[in-house]
């Protein structure tokens, strides 16, 4: 594996925009979170991005996590994330599962189930948010993380239904295949009625997971809590998005503007 081209995507990963959600953070907690965002974006790059064998890219980022528990990464993404680490006494638990979720999306193209693709969301969302709660000291709160996961869930599945043509081009479709059959949906690479319908039916299983973000919200409390809170809002947001654009997927990306989820932040 060429180490030059792994730099590229770890400089990428490094310097892309830092979650507007996350500015609502203490200063001191934000190089935390930033170093956690700037892992996550890298190991989705290299399992998606990365131009040559991206198991074994994927296998040196986990070296790299080995070294940045027990010696000295190299990597410039993961010098950034080893302070963290250790300030915040983050296990490494987390950070596997997502390398984990990049492996899983080289071999597996499709879910047939919801119960699977939840599975999947186990590994590519849920450890993000509890390396959050990690940062703030709340991952030994059991209900806490149980939140945390169903906000995590409910994002990657906004996620899903946001990028439907941008994952039919990798191969992948997060749309479960049970679901699928249940609407007749039988392509996925044009509008429909049938896929209209079941992207309405996914989009009221994300609300219902993202719920949870007011609960933990009000768990957390104060400044904090807003700011966990407005991960979730953020989502709902851009459901919101998606249905104002009637669920076209196709001619763009729906999302909601920065100054939509700026004046979330100030909703109690």
């Amino acid at each position: 594996m060429d180490p030059a081209s792994v730099d590229v995507v770890a400089a990428r990963a490094r310097t892309e925009n830092f979650p507007v959600a996350s500015l609502l953070f203490p200063r001191a907690v934000r190089p935390h979170l930033r170093a956690i965002y700037g892992f996550a974006r890298l190991v989705d790059m290299l399992g998606d991005e990365f131009e040559g064998d991206r198991l074994a890219a994927l296998d040196e980022l986990e070296r790299e996590l080995d070294a940045s528990y027990n010696g000295e990464p190299t990597w410039a993404v993961m010098r950034a994330l080893q302070p963290t680490i250790r300030a915040c006494d983050l296990p490494r638990e987390p950070f596997l599962r997502l390398i984990e979720a990049n492996r899983m999306d080289q071999r597996i193209s499709q879910y047939a189930t919801w119960a699977d693709l939840k599975h999947y969301c186990v590994h590519s969302a849920d450890p993000v948010g509890r390396l959050v709660l990690g940062v703030l000291g709340r991952d030994d709160d059991l209900e806490a993380v149980a939140l945390s996961d169903d906000v995590c869930t409910g994002l990657q599945l906004v996620n899903f239904l946001q990028d439907v043509p941008r994952d039919l081009e990798l191969g992948r479709v997060y749309l479960p295949l049970d679901d699928r059959r249940m609407f007749g949906v039988t392509v996925l690479d044009c509008p429909s009625p049938e896929l209209l319908e079941l992207l309405r039916y996914e989009a009221a299983r994300a609300r219902d997971l993202l719920a949870a973000g007011r609960v933990l919200q009000e768990r957390i409390g104060g400044r904090m809590g807003r700011a966990v809170g407005l991960f979730a809002r953020g989502g709902l947001a851009a459901l919101d998005a998606l249905e104002s654009a009637h669920w076209d997927v196709f001619t763009q990306r729906p999302r909601p503007s920065r100054t939509r989820l700026a004046l979330a932040a100030f909703v109690r």
